[in-house]
């Protein structure tokens, strides 16, 4: 690819995430630069790697095979002023539904419930609202209960690439189980 052709390229990339607003996947972005998947690929992963390499406000990442322009973490709390309301936080019922929700999916409300010892009707709302987790199906059986997943926000409000890039859950368990023997 020659240089000009491919900083051009790289630029339309750019303008695309930047205008996109949402993730995009590189076969969408591939066919709108007109190259093909790989050589998308290659120049996607260049151009994060420059928004790593340099001081600025935005980043670019990969989530769930999509790629998104985004801001960075570290400026989390300016955007939070800028779009500020009463209450925005998820309530310690919500991250906890959240939690069971990332590492037992697809899982039932009845699942989440039996596991909290309580209702979590609302914690599911406020996730669903937030778009954190969605429906997935449902389960095959009496009443056919609807199963719960995340989605790629919640990849990538944790930033995340994958579910395989949870901690893995057992860190938690031997770290509670030491807590206890205190």
């Amino acid at each position: 690819m020659a240089v000009l052709f491919k900083e051009q390229t790289k630029a339309a990339l750019e303008a695309l995430l930047f205008v996109a607003g949402e993730p995009l996947s590189v076969q969408t972005l591939a066919r709108i630069a007109e190259l093909d998947a790989t050589d998308a690929l290659e120049l996607l992963r260049e151009l994060a790697r420059d928004y790593d390499t340099r001081p600025g406000g935005l980043k670019i990442i990969e989530a769930a095979d999509t790629w998104q322009m985004c801001t960075r973490p570290e400026y989390a709390s300016y955007i939070e002023r800028l779009y500020r309301k009463s209450g925005t936080g998820l309530s310690r019922a919500a991250v906890e539904t959240l939690a069971i929700i990332a590492y037992r999916q697809p899982i039932t409300k009845t699942e989440i419930e039996l596991i909290r010892g309580v209702k979590v009707d609302s914690p599911i709302s406020t996730l669903l609202e937030r778009n954190l987790i969605e429906e997935k199906g449902r389960r095959e059986g009496p009443g056919r209960p609807v199963l719960y997943g995340t989605t790629v926000d919640f990849l990538k409000y944790f930033g995340l690439k994958s579910l395989a890039d949870l901690p893995p859950l057992e860190d938690f368990l031997v770290e509670n189980a030491e807590q206890c023997e205190i």
